[in-house]
């Protein structure tokens, strides 16, 4: 599986590279703080919410603290998408958060 740190994320955002973050954390953990412009899908939807993707982006997954992204990293690649996971998630950003 592929992985990206917090700090290169926050990089590609001060460079102002594309970026594609999917936060597949729950609604209410989701209220305490996100990356901003995230797309907001819970795990839990992701597999409802497949044909919204594009299997040409590269998406970026983030959770609390990286299980669930994995997940979502292996669900998304198991369906021909291309997909990394934010080592340690949320616990570990200590970039802008909204």
């Amino acid at each position: 599986m592929k992985e990206i740190t917090p700090q290169e994320v926050q990089q590609r955002l001060a460079d102002k590279q594309p970026i594609h973050l999917i936060d597949v954390r729950e609604t209410e953990e989701v209220e305490s703080g996100k990356i901003p412009g995230v797309t907001h899908i819970p795990l839990g939807l992701l597999e409802f919410k497949l044909q919204d993707l594009d299997k040409a982006t590269h998406y970026i997954m983030v959770c609390r603290s990286g299980g669930r992204s994995g997940r979502a990293v292996q669900l998304l690649e198991d369906h021909g998408y291309h997909a990394t996971n934010l080592v340690g998630g949320m616990m570990a950003w200590d970039g802008e958060i909204e």
